[in-house]
């Protein structure tokens, strides 16, 4: 791979549908990157993107000619997910850094083999969990990680609209990710549940789950909650986080106000009665201040393509590397199983990550 210590990184964008659009902006617009091609099955919808992408970058309509381009160095995909394995795998063996649009792919053990072709070849293979690079999400992890909140009791995630019906998978898998991918991102050692439970409903006759409720357990007897739904005509995207000492609220879509911290909560002490200890005889409520931090106006893509340029020149895991997608992947997974016993707990079944991508993941905790 040629030198690109004091170059711009030459980057393509595969996929000209939906998000590849808005990658290929924040791409174009970075000074880290040099957009240079736009590939989609559809040549006139890739003309149409680079055109207006500006810069003009080249067109292809075959994904083996444009990793056959040595001036190339990542590619970001933005295709549907199950094309994820092929085209990443096609990209690695190539020797390109990846970026690769939620979730990894379609299935846990597919993402166990690209994370591992990765590690193999000493390449940045990254997920865009796009919600992690946005500043409220940065400094609830922050606030999580200085302790302020205390010890976590529960989060509760709320992720409705009146939203497209997807051909090739139910809103679990549509609309979860996110609130999963930043989950994992603000808690300590990331998410890692043993057991999950999932319901979902059909009234559409869709053949697929419209609306979603999924039970994560997490450590010290917390629970997190996230609620999922396509056919709401109101659009919600809120996530409240309680501790033992103050709780947060993210409203994403209160621009004035998006991060509230209240100094509120319920405080148990244990008392002693009849030589038994009875936590329920001394329950009080505090009733604080309230305080809302004050956030960066930048955009969460901009940054997430940063993070992108960092991890490779710095040859370091990116911030949502392949680890962090796979443990979303498992999560998803036992919550398709969970559908089909009607939302009994369903078992997370990690599969094992090969020593080389182990210790890649073991890098990231410690930069963590």
């Amino acid at each position: 791979m040629r030198s690109t210590v004091n170059s711009k990184l030459k980057i393509a964008v595969i996929g000209a549908g939906y998000w590849g659009p808005n990658l290929a902006r924040n791409f174009s617009a970075s000074p880290e990157w040099d957009l240079v091609a736009i590939c989609d099955l559809d040549r006139e919808r890739a003309q149409t993107l680079a055109d207006r992408a500006g810069g003009n970058p080249a067109v292809f309509t075959d994904v083996g000619e444009l990793l056959a381009q040595t001036n190339l160095d990542a590619v970001a995909v933005a295709t549907p997910a199950r094309t994820h394995n092929g085209v990443v795998m096609a990209a690695l063996r190539a020797g390109k850094h990846v970026l690769v649009e939620k979730p990894l792919a379609d299935t846990h053990e597919r993402g166990v083999a690209m994370v591992q072709e990765a590690a193999a070849r000493g390449l940045t293979l990254m997920a865009d969990h796009t919600y992690c690079y946005t500043p409220a999400v940065l400094k609830i992890r922050e606030i999580i990680a200085d302790g302020a909140l205390g010890d976590l009791l529960f989060i509760d995630s709320v992720r409705i609209n009146l939203g497209l019906v997807q051909p090739d998978v139910d809103v679990f898998w549509d609309l979860a990710p996110h609130d999963l991918s930043i989950i994992d991102f603000i808690l300590p050692g990331g998410l890692r549940p043993s057991v999950v439970s999932a319901h979902g409903a059909d009234p559409l006759g869709s053949g697929k789950s419209c609306i979603g409720y999924l039970t994560v357990p997490l450590a010290g007897n917390a629970i997190a909650h996230v609620h999922v739904n396509w056919l709401s005509p109101t659009k919600i995207r809120r996530m409240v986080i309680g501790g033992t000492l103050r709780t947060l609220v993210w409203d994403d879509l209160n621009p004035q106000q998006r991060l509230s911290v209240y100094d509120r909560g319920v405080d148990l002490t244990q008392q002693s009665v009849d030589g038994v200890d009875r936590a329920s005889s001394m329950v009080s409520y505090r009733l604080g201040d309230t305080w809302s931090p004050a956030l960066p106006e930048r955009e969460a893509l901009g940054v997430m393509a940063s993070e992108f340029a960092a991890s490779i020149r710095q040859a370091r895991p990116a911030r949502t590397d392949g680890e962090a997608a796979l443990r979303v992947l498992a999560v998803l997974e036992a919550a398709s199983r969970s559908l089909l016993i009607s939302g009994a707990m369903a078992e997370v079944e990690v599969t094992p990550v090969p020593a080389e991508a182990a210790s890649v993941a073991a890098l990231v905790e410690a930069r963590r």
